[in-house]
């Protein structure tokens, strides 16, 4: 009986160690290692065991294997809302969609947690929209490029000059003990398309993959000089976090050593990977866990200057990022952001997904069929506008991850690229147009929210590319000139692609923009300020006009003005003096009420002493046109320094006070 009991405590003794063993494992991230010693105690401890299995499969990426771990999970401290949501999760996973809407159904009734609730209400929108996906006509056609892919992973597709760059662990190299695969390294191959050539199969060098450390996920500047890329998961503590953004340059025949990108790129504690650069170089689109997000991992973007410093990062906002996972980004040369999520309506894991333009609006597009599955379906990358590669770990493929190709044979398929060009012009002493460069000048949509800038070169010119029946704004910025807003419509000069023979056609637009140089006593007339007869009320046209000069002064806070009044000779002198001075007057009223500091603002009537034109004609009679010019408001700056703002930028205005008159 002695022998039994030492054997039992034994056995305790063994179990407990092994239960410590595999906590201590999947705290440090080691999930392959975890599952393998929780599976051990199982039999002592199921529902924790299960919970713990099933989160290790999830968290490296292997949510369908969870199923029936999480289905048997249970225990104290263990949320049950939430196995319940990612029991739902990998049911969906697995194409069992009517068992994952009974449990995401009671889950969006019954959670103690709103947010869970949320996300449940999602995921039921998600499914029950699979059946208008599915029948949506797909032109894809796709197959799995065999001579390429192997048992272990290839993923992450990106084509260059000719060569197929992608991320792979085959190998038999140090194991990563978060996946129990080799670490991941960068490869390329020859390819014509999808035709590769493997004689020239190598990893990229030791500059860029560093053993035992996973290097992944590639992105090239359009020139083929910078290289940007994820490197991470050391499989030490906190392993699974450590992700970064990498930059590589090539120069002399060789890529540099890479180093980490410096900036607010990355951030620390937190997940940034899926680089991958805009047609023409100047943004990088990325995913990030980094807070204030919509949940989960989303897609921010950055701009590189001719420096290759990363700035202006940026979330790509609630249309895409989802509270789900949202990463792969891929901007096509047509404009169109490819990514992937399981935060919006799809098949099971990641779905891939296409934003379209719309009228000033991002409409998000499942591409369907047979592009994606219930299996994890992304890595979008177009090489031509109507084929290209993409990543799916589906059941038909040699065991995990797969390289695929795809071609999109819609016959309808016409692509039309809109360009703006234009040229900035600033007037000399003499009024005559001169180049303008070092002029950054941003293009705002129709909320006024920056899409991308330009740095004008010695020609002056900007170059955006912009999409057919939008509204936009350009913004013109350089020390020492006023700063400019200048709308700009491409309503009415779209063209119908049923009209178009080529898969392709670029059409370029143009325009001009004039800076005005910040300069003391330097006069600018108002168009269209118009008073009544006699009265200095603010008309609802004039209005309008000094809505533009509020937005100058917001935007060129360091100059302060006179408003300037002046009248034509009808009347006595005298009147006219106190005329535009109440005039005058009146408009600074509007202006001060519109959140412009009184004290920037000076009210100065001139009446009929500086008339820019003749009154009367040479002979005596009247010249309406030149009373009509000499009847103007001006203003003019006459400081130049320290920023005034006013007590309330948010300052009410009563427009109905000032539309009406005050019998000034």
């Amino acid at each position: 009986m002695r022998y039994l009991s030492f054997i039992l405590v034994l056995l305790l003794a063994v179990s407990c160690s092994v239960e410590k063993k595999a906590m201590k494992a999947f705290n440090r991230g080691e999930y392959q290692n975890a599952i393998g010693l929780y599976q051990k105690t199982l039999s002592k401890n199921p529902g924790k065991a299960n919970y713990f299995i099933a989160e290790s499969y999830r968290l490296s990426n292997r949510i369908k294997e969870a199923e029936p771990f999480y289905a048997n999970a249970k225990g104290i401290g263990i949320d049950k809302d939430t196995v319940q949501f990612y029991y739902a999760q990998s049911l969906k996973a697995n194409g069992k969609y009517n068992e994952a809407l009974t449990q995401l159904n009671s889950l969006a009734e019954n959670a103690s947690s709103d947010k869970l609730k949320r996300l449940a209400n999602a995921q039921v929108s998600g499914i029950q929209e699979l059946e208008t996906i599915k029948q949506n006509k797909s032109y894809y056609r796709v197959r799995n490029l065999d001579a390429l892919n192997t048992p272990s992973a290839e993923y992450s597709p990106v084509f260059l000059n000719n060569e197929l760059y992608f991320t792979s662990n085959r190998g038999s190299g140090k194991i990563y003990e978060a996946e129990g695969k080799p670490f991941s390294n960068i490869y390329k191959v020859a390819s014509r398309g999808a035709n590769v050539d493997l004689n020239t199969l190598a990893p990229l060098p030791s500059s860029i993959n560093t053993e035992g450390i996973n290097d992944g996920c590639v992105t090239f500047s359009p020139d083929g000089k910078v290289m940007v890329f994820a490197k991470g998961n050391t499989g030490k503590k906190k392993g699974a976090e450590d992700v970064d953004l990498y930059i590589a340059r090539f120069r002399n025949g060789e890529w540099t050593a890479a180093q980490r990108i410096t900036g607010s790129v990355n951030t620390p504690g937190h997940w940034e990977s899926t680089p991958s650069f805009s047609p023409d170089g100047r943004t990088l689109y990325f995913s990030s866990s980094r807070p204030g997000g919509q949940g989960g991992l989303d897609i921010y973007s950055a701009r590189m200057d001719s420096r290759g410093r990363f700035s202006q990062i940026k979330n790509l906002g609630s249309e895409i990022n989802t509270p789900g996972d949202e990463y792969f980004p891929h901007m096509a040369e047509d404009g169109k952001l490819y990514f992937a999520s399981d935060g919006h309506a799809g098949f099971g894991m990641l779905d891939i997904f296409v934003v379209n333009r719309v009228n000033g609006r991002n409409i998000i597009q499942n591409l369907g069929e047979p592009v994606n599955s219930n299996a994890d379906d992304f890595g979008m990358f177009l090489f031509k506008p109507d084929r290209g590669f993409f990543t799916s770990n589906r059941a038909e493929g040699k065991g995990d991850d797969d390289v695929y190709t795809f071609v999109n044979e819609d016959p309808n398929l016409k692509i039309i690229n809109y360009y703006l060009e234009g040229i900035v012009y600033s007037p000399d002493k003499e009024g005559k147009l001169q180049l303008l460069p070092n002029t950054k000048v941003s293009l705002l949509d129709n909320k006024r929210e920056s899409m991308t800038d330009y740095v004008t070169g010695n020609d002056g010119k900007f170059l955006f590319r912009v999409y057919g029946d939008e509204d936009y704004e350009l913004f013109g910025e350089l020390d020492g000139y006023l700063t400019k807003r200048q709308p700009y419509t491409t309503k009415g000069k779209s063209v119908d692609p049923a009209t178009l023979k080529e898969l392709v056609t670029n059409i370029t637009l143009d325009t001009i923009m004039v800076m005005d140089r910040i300069e003391l006593n330097k006069i600018f007339v108002l168009e269209n300020i118009y008073f009544d007869f006699a009265k200095s009320d603010i008309t609802p046209t004039a209005a309008k006009e000094l809505n533009k000069l509020v937005e100058i002064l917001k935007d060129n806070p360091e100059i302060k003005i006179e408003m300037g009044s002046h009248t034509d000779s009808v009347d006595t002198y005298e009147y006219n003096l106190l005329l535009s001075q109440r005039r005058a007057e009146s408009t600074v009223k509007y202006l001060v009420n519109n959140g412009i500091s009184q004290q920037r603002l000076t009210a100065k009537g001139y009446g009929e002493t500086t008339p820019i034109a003749r009154n009367t004609n040479p002979d005596g009679s009247d010249n309406p046109v030149g009373r009509a010019r000499n009847r103007r408001t001006e203003f003019k700056i006459v400081e130049i320094g320290d920023v005034v703002r006013p007590v309330s930028e948010e300052a009410e205005f009563d427009e109905d006070k000032y539309f009406k008159g005050d019998g000034n």
